[in-house]
This record gives C-alpha cells, structure tokens and sequence, in this order.
C-alpha cells in the first residue's frame, strides 16, 4: 500500500497512455472524460474497453493439448492410459491431440481476471458490463490467478492481447487485498513496487513521444576499471538517459514513500541514491571522455506528501547532479510543464 503519497487517478491512466501507446486509440478517449474514485475502478474500465474491442476484431485461438477417450482415434495414441481406463472395452482409446480453441492460456488469464473484478467491491455499473463480457468466453476455463505465469511472449498474432495482459497483471499484483467468504478487496492503490515501474516506464516513453528530436533511452553504462575482471561488479542500467547535440543528462526515477531520510532529526537526501547516480554520472564522463559532450545527472522523485521535498542543484566533480520532485498529484498539463521544463533547462531543446 503506498503511504504518504497521493496521485490524482486520472494521472495513473495517463502514465499508462504513455507505457502503452494503444491507450491512445479512439476507443479509450472517453477515459479522459471520466473520474475514478480508486485504480481498482480505472484498471477495470480500462480492461472493459479493452476486451470490447478483442472481441470485435476476434478473440484469439490457439492450438491446445486435449487428452480424452475417443471412438475414432486420432493425434498420439495413449496405450497406457487406456489399458488402466478399460477404456478399449467400451470401443474408445485415450488419445490426445491438438485442437484450434478459444481455450488458450491468453483468454484464461483474461477471464479470470475479469472474474475476480466482478466478485471485487467495484461499481455495480462496471460489474454489470464485466459479466455481459464474460459470455463470450463460455468455451474458456478459468485458472488460478495466482499461479499465472506471466512471461508470455507476444508476436504478430496476438500482440494486441499485450496491453491487456499488463492491466491483468497490476489487477492481479497490485490492486488484490485479500478475499474472505468469496468477496474480493481491493486495494485504492497500486503498491510501490509496481507504481515504480510504471512511473520510470512512463518518463522514458514520455520524452520519446514528445521529444523525438532527442534521444531517450535506458542504456547500461559500462564501468571504466583500469585493472581487474568486471562481471562481479553489478550492473548500471538506467531508467531515462536523454542525449542531444553535445549533452548528456541520465535520470535516476524514484517512487518512494519518503524522499528523504532523516538523520539526527535533519533531514537530508537518501545517501545511497546519491552515489548511485553519480557513479553512473562519472562513468559515463569517463567513457566519452575527449569527446566534449556534457554529462549531467539527477534523482526525480515522485512527490510525497512530507513537508521537506528535494530541489537541489550540485556541481559534482564537475558534473551537475540534481535531485528534484514531480508532482504526480496535480493536472497532467502542469507535469508535461515540468518534465518539458527539464529538457529545456538541462539539454537546452525546443521541439
């Protein structure tokens, strides 16, 4: 449960807008238009949208393993398997084959999660439109959602399946109490864990959309060591590294209950965050030493609800190290201000 943090629910469907570009379609508009009281209820429009619009392009089939005693004998004869069931004395063999069927482990994932929304304490409204949904899926069993195995691979025939399987997954992971007698709670908000992989999702896929003249991307930064063996040495993986002209600047994201720490009842910045980012800062400086090319680094936060929020500037060494705060709990059009605001002041881009 997130604590001492608050974000307009609106700005969750946003963040995810931006993660998956299909919430740009027509069909998710009307999204923008309405108010959520909880991301339980936001996630399950979502899903609804979604499905809606599987089922009118086709919900997908795929190849399934049945195993049953047949009459007419086809796919692998199980010879065991029948002697056990006796099953030759009633003129059948167990056989098991392929069949093309709406029974595939995507459309289980998904009726299983709408499943859980209906028993969950959601809007009747919604409740309603879930059910409607859930005939279309008559031919599909249901699985225990938590055993799902979520590395599913996604190619050209069912990579429209791809959204909606992440919104099942943060209804699942992020969104799931407890479940007494039946009933399902659910929780208002997505938990830290998940909030922090959407949030860095969302910066990096926000600076691609609407910075295209920059580079935005998360490479891993090598370390220069001038001796030794490096595959002991934990990797340096950014969220957000910006590149443009003769700049640099590498985004450490940071969604935190508390964004700082408190030390001898002063408050100071979380230590090991500020080594991380300048180790990643002064790397990086190494690497492309010679070169010219600027490097700069700072920890965003996402805004808490403390008194004391991080806004410093620093010359480290040479680079400038930021540590700075967005507030997710404000209009969207004064967060794209800011982080607009950030490529302007640090890499000095007008779009």
């Amino acid at each position: 449960m997130i604590v001492n943090k608050t974000i307009y629910i609106k700005n969750i469907y946003y963040m995810l807008s931006y993660a998956f570009r299909v919430l740009n379609e027509t069909e998710y508009k009307k999204i923008e238009a309405e108010s959520f009281e909880n991301t339980a209820e936001l996630l399950s429009e979502i899903l609804i949208l979604g499905v809606q619009k599987q089922i009118k392009q086709g919900l997908v089939k795929d190849y399934i393993d049945i195993t049953e005693d047949i009459s007419s004998p086809k796919g692998k004869i199980n010879i065991t398997e029948s002697i056990n069931d006796l099953s030759f004395i009633k003129g059948k063999l167990n056989c098991t084959y392929d069949e093309f069927s709406l029974n595939c482990y995507l459309n289980q994932i998904l009726k299983s999660t709408m499943n859980l929304l209906v028993r969950s304490d959601i809007s009747r409204k919604r409740k309603k439109k879930l059910k409607n949904l859930l005939m279309y899926f008559r031919e599909v069993d249901l699985i225990d959602v938590k055993s799902i195995n979520w590395k599913i691979r996604f190619g050209r025939n069912n990579q429209t399946y791809k959204m909606l399987v992440n919104i099942c997954y943060l209804v699942i992971n992020g969104l799931i109490h407890s479940e007494n007698s039946g009933d399902v709670k659910v929780m208002e908000f997505l938990d830290d864990q998940l909030m922090s992989t959407l949030y860095e999702k969302f910066l990096l896929n926000y600076f691609r959309k609407e910075h295209p003249s920059i580079l935005a991307h998360a490479p891993q930064i090598d370390w220069q060591i001038d001796s030794g063996v490096d595959f002991l040495l934990p990797k340096m993986k950014t969220d957000v590294t910006l590149e443009y002209g003769k700049k640099i600047l590498i985004i450490d994201a940071k969604f935190y209950s508390q964004n700082t720490s408190e030390n001898y009842g002063k408050n100071i910045h979380h230590t090991s965050n500020l080594y991380q980012i300048f180790t990643y800062v002064k790397n990086k400086s190494l690497e492309i030493e010679g070169t010219g090319v600027e490097v700069s680094g700072m920890l965003l936060y996402a805004r808490t609800n403390e008194r004391i929020q991080p806004d410093s500037d620093y010359l480290m060494s040479g680079n400038e190290i930021s540590v700075k705060t967005l507030d997710l709990n404000q209009e969207f059009t004064e967060i794209k201000e800011q982080l607009d605001g950030i490529v302007e002041k640090y890499l000095v881009v007008f779009d």
